[in-house]
């Protein structure tokens, strides 16, 4: 009885510990739930997502996440780059080579164009989340998540 009680209070101090440490290897700081975007995204709260993880306020957002992806697909891949997960190697409208003299940021997400044609229409859209981020965007943008190394 009192090893499974050990073994249970062990466990509990390792899951701590390893939202802690996910904390510390993601930057969360002014990041919202993108389900609900009035609340802040918290370590505790995360799930898998094109080989990074994306971070809701609470239980139940991911719920609706997962419910209807392509509806927060958009504002899933911002998270992946505004958290410094995902990192862009083309343009997100043309797939051409990216000038750094273009970059914007996209509430919290650097992300650079091809030339100023590209940067002007990203800063004209009505939605400049839904613009750049959508899934064939994110793809023609060559944004990928960096794996992490193991330690």
């Amino acid at each position: 009885m009192v090893s499974r009680f050990t073994i249970g209070l062990g466990t509990l101090a390792l899951l701590a510990a390893m939202t802690v440490y996910a904390a510390d290897e993601v930057k969360l700081e002014g990041v919202k739930c993108f389900v609900n975007p009035k609340a802040a995204a918290k370590a505790a709260n995360a799930v898998d997502y094109k080989g990074g993880k994306v971070f809701f306020c609470c239980m139940n957002c991911p719920k609706a996440f997962s419910a209807d992806t392509a509806k927060f697909a958009a504002k899933a891949n911002h998270q992946l780059v505004a958290t410094g997960q995902a990192k862009q190697e083309k343009c997100p409208f043309t797939g051409e080579d990216i000038d750094t003299n273009t970059k914007i940021s996209v509430n919290g997400a650097a992300v650079c164009f091809c030339c100023d044609m590209c940067k002007a229409k990203a800063q004209e859209a009505k939605d400049q989340v839904e613009t750049i981020f959508n899934d064939k965007a994110f793809d023609k943008g060559g944004f990928k998540v960096a794996k992490a190394e193991k330690k």
